[in-house]
């Protein structure tokens, strides 16, 4: 009689990790996945600042070449207009930081995001082990 009460409650846990798992999976399309979907739009947009940090940081060693007199333009729209030097790697020093700040804060929710999913995995094939071995140890009574 045990036995078969922590057969069900085994099974009860079971189901509720695996619901809790498919609401973390489902999203507004039918079959797409929640979790999923903000795993791949968080690579995503950490691929475009990646990017865009690679273009600023060759960009600074194009300003460290110039001599302190160079002209230097921005181009604002259909216009170039005439920048000062140290505003221009002012600039570019503030838009590296700013990205390689992004890069580390979507590196850490990546990093929380499939943790999540990994623990909720690791949740259901534990107790559906353990209900195995408990089907296992009920055939063999």
């Amino acid at each position: 009689m045990a036995s078969s009460a922590a057969f069900r409650e085994l099974q009860r846990d079971l189901e509720s990790k695996a619901n809790e798992l498919s609401k973390l999976q489902k999203g507004n399309p039918p079959g797409d996945s929640l979790l999923h979907t903000m795993i791949a739009s968080h690579h995503q947009r950490r691929k475009t600042y990646t990017i865009q940090l690679g273009e600023n940081e060759l960009v600074q060693k194009e300003l460290d070449l110039l001599n302190e007199g160079a002209n230097v333009y921005k181009l604002i729209g259909p216009v170039l207009v005439k920048q000062d030097l140290a505003e221009a790697n002012a600039n570019v020093r503030k838009r590296i930081e700013y990205m390689t700040g992004e890069l580390k804060r979507l590196d850490a929710i990546l990093q929380d995001l499939e943790e999540k999913q990994n623990s909720k995995k690791e949740g259901i094939l534990k107790l559906q082990h353990r209900l195995q071995s408990l089907q296992a140890g009920k055939a063999k009574a």
